[in-house]
């Protein structure tokens, strides 16, 4: 049996589903694979990603290839999946999950906590704009897109003095870079980072059995918290919150932060529930944050967007 894989052209892309494929065949040896790349909105527009006001970006035309069958399933970087997935599409595997943390890369080595008063530090996610400045109010934070490989480039250019993204990336292209790791407790990651998703059609059955048999339970049931969350309160690029789930035996405990796009607020949830059902878990943390006014924390966003675009 071979299977048309599909992905976006970017290296980090192309390692996600080489892994994939890698697992696959341990688990379905006599099948062959084949990567069809395909480019998408995220890909082509330059603007930074929170001032892009659409869904999915960097994964709308792969997975409308999926529902078309011009390819088998679809390999994407969970956290770029819409909460929503089209009528005729599943999530239909989630595979071990990487590390969660981000990191700070500076040209010279330094950590977030000791770069000078003044750097500039870029980042593609309004999320981590917020937590630098809350961590460092001293440095100016800028916007920064390009693939894992050109914002490193640019870490050590005349632009920036460091920058700030996710571990998992660099982890899974092997690339041998100095940096320091941020912690959860102080950069909660965006919900899904770290963990890759797998979407087929919901009507191939035998594609699905097959995707199955490599998927985590644990890290598919954290997510699912996760994805609940970011349904109930319909959170994306343009609006800065960080959220975390954890199995511990039977239990999830799931973490989140909101801010207000200034990042001179914030509100704290923690929420423990049955790791059998996760959706309750993201849907009472959801319900919490509206109690305590998510909703007013968000409002000055566009002004922060305009504000950004200016830079």
């Amino acid at each position: 049996m071979k299977y048309i894989v599909g992905a976006r052209g970017s290296q980090l892309s192309i390692a996600q589903t080489k892994l994939i494929i890698s697992e696959l065949k341990k688990t379905n040896p006599n099948s062959d694979y084949e990567i069809k790349t395909i480019t998408t909105k995220g890909d082509t527009d330059t603007r930074p990603l929170f001032t892009i006001d659409q869904k999915g970006i960097f994964e709308k035309e792969i997975d409308k290839a999926v529902a078309q069958k011009e390819i088998d399933f679809a390999v994407h970087s969970l956290k770029d999946v819409p909460s929503q997935l089209d009528e005729s599409l599943i999530l239909a595997c989630i595979p071990k999950r990487e590390v969660v943390n981000d990191v700070f890369i500076s040209s010279d080595g330094l950590s977030l906590d000791d770069v000078k008063s003044g750097s500039i530090i870029g980042t593609s996610s309004l999320r981590r704009a917020v937590q630098i400045s809350i961590r460092r109010p001293d440095v100016t934070v800028k916007p920064i897109r390009g693939n894992i490989e050109t914002r490193i480039r640019k870490s050590s250019g005349e632009n920036y003095d460091g920058i700030v993204l996710a571990q998992a990336g660099i982890s899974r292209l092997g690339i041998d870079v100095t940096y320091s790791p941020l912690t959860v407790s102080d950069f909660l990651p965006s919900p899904g980072q770290g963990a890759i998703a797998i979407v087929a059609r919901k009507d191939d059955f035998e594609t699905i059995s097959m995707l199955k048999k490599i998927e985590d339970s644990d890290s598919r049931l954290e997510i699912e918290a996760e994805r609940s969350l970011s349904d109930f309160i319909d959170s994306g690029c343009r609006f800065p919150i960080g959220a975390y789930a954890k199995s511990i035996g039977d239990m999830i405990t799931l973490d989140v932060i909101a801010f207000s796009v200034d990042g001179k607020k914030s509100i704290h949830v923690t929420h423990s529930g049955n790791k059998h059902n996760p959706y309750s878990i993201g849907k009472n943390a959801g319900e919490e944050l509206l109690k305590k006014g998510i909703n007013d924390l968000a409002l000055n966003w566009r002004e922060k967007v305009e504000e950004w675009n200016k830079k």
